[in-house]
């Protein structure tokens, strides 16, 4: 198939098998998130009805994100995995971002930063931070048996601030947001107000999603534009100003409830011990529980357990990739010890590699996890039952390694190794 008619049939699946709104943004040079609103999953998607409807060779071990920034380089990607004569377009372009690590952890790290507190051992409850499975076995990264209970408590005990929520769950929607305008209204340059809202209710922010609902923590302050607030994205690296009236609305979502505030002048540095004892806290040595989860959702969807159907695999699992971003902290505890302990920056670099294999294995897993629930061929479970397996073996490789510099850096500072957490 030639490059121009991949590009058409790229065209032809968003019109007309995907049936999307933003055609009239269709080009060579149009980017996949930005221009045509496709999120990490729905490009997955696109690949898969190119594969399955047109024949399209996409070995699932070379999905990458720079594959798919534009509908050009998702031309160029097809063009070398179906043809080694066909001539391709070499132009670099910026690689497609949709990273998500932690909405929270990032909001409350943002002051740490500005204040040069090293802000990287508060990861150390991300890379396995809490999530749910439903009761009809969908993963989950938000749902009202979440919260965000030990972070207040380890951030306080950490850096010396606390964390007051000003949202109300008894008050009603209306309550709460006359509530924030106060406080942003009356609070000091001192004090950051941290609000959740439905990220779907915002489609003029820069990154674009089409998850439904989104929540997600932000930053706001007031400007001096009534009309107007100032948003802090940290989690997705955006600052600007957004219509007052977008934002409430997005605050007003049944969805979403939650905000805090604190005042970051009093922030300390975290003392060796406390880091010691959080990362005691955090680390689970014998599983890795995103891993663990997504076979458990496989194996009911497989089984038919509760009437459930495999047809609803592709939902179940549909925010494996909101989650499996967070292993990405693992790159923060690398970073905080090894920069400790004057470790060599190339190995450093190696682990980081080994981290960035593990995440996009996940995204190598939802793929063929989408083409069983959508051709039933139960033959392709025996790659996917491979791939969780490598997953395991990956993520106890980055664990061993990550708890013996923690033990390295537990002697430099002559904390008790006997009580250390437990090794791999």
């Amino acid at each position: 198939m030639q490059r121009k008619d991949i590009i058409e049939s790229i065209r032809q699946v968003l019109a007309e098998n995907m049936q999307s709104r933003h055609m009239g943004s269709f080009s060579e040079s149009a980017k996949l998130n930005e221009d045509l609103y496709l999120d990490s999953v729905l490009i997955l998607q696109l690949i898969l009805h190119l594969e399955l409807d047109l024949g399209l060779s996409v070995p699932d071990e070379n999905i990458t994100a720079s594959d798919y920034s534009t509908v050009s380089s998702l031309a160029d990607f097809l063009c070398r995995m179906n043809s080694k004569t066909e001539e391709v377009d070499e132009t670099v372009t910026e690689e497609f971002e949709d990273v998500k690590v932690h909405c929270f952890v990032s909001c409350v790290c943002e002051s740490l930063k500005r204040k040069g507190i090293d802000h990287r051992p508060f990861y150390f409850g991300v890379w396995d931070a809490t999530f749910t499975i439903s009761e009809n076995f969908q993963l989950q990264y938000h749902s009202d048996g979440i919260n965000h209970d030990q972070f207040l408590l380890w951030y306080e005990r950490l850096f010396g601030v606390r964390l007051d929520s000003w949202y109300k769950e008894q008050a009603s929607k209306q309550e709460n947001i006359q509530e924030m305008n106060r406080l942003l209204s009356d609070k000091s340059k001192t004090t950051n107000l941290m609000v959740m809202l439905d990220m779907y209710q915002l489609p003029e922010r820069e990154n674009k999603f089409s998850q439904n609902p989104f929540p997600h923590y932000v930053m706001l302050e007031n400007t001096d534009d009534p009309n107007k607030l100032m948003m802090l994205d940290p989690d997705f690296r955006w600052e600007g100003e957004i219509d007052r009236q977008r934002v409430l609305n997005a605050i007003a979502q049944p969805s979403v409830a939650g905000g805090y505030v604190f005042d970051d002048q009093n922030l300390m540095h975290a003392k060796p011990e406390d880091v010691k004892a959080y990362f005691d806290a955090c680390f689970i040595s014998s599983s890795n529980p995103l891993t663990d989860a997504i076979r458990t959702i496989l194996n009911a969807h497989l089984s038919g357990a509760q009437d459930i159907s495999l047809s609803d695999l592709s939902l179940a699992l549909r925010e494996t990739r909101v989650i499996a971003v967070r292993k990405y902290a693992y790159e923060h505890g690398f970073a905080f010890f090894w920069r400790a302990l004057g470790l060599p920056e190339d190995d450093f670099e190696r682990w980081c590699d080994v981290i960035e294999e593990l995440i996009q294995t996940y995204s190598s897993i939802q793929y063929q996890i989408m083409k069983l629930a959508q051709t039933k061929e139960l033959s392709l479970q025996v790659a996917i039952y491979a791939l969780l397996n490598k997953q395991n073996k990956n993520e106890m490789r980055i664990k061993k390694r990550l708890h013996e510099v923690y033990l390295d850096w537990c002697e430099l500072n002559d904390l008790p190794i006997e009580t250390c957490a437990e090794a791999v």
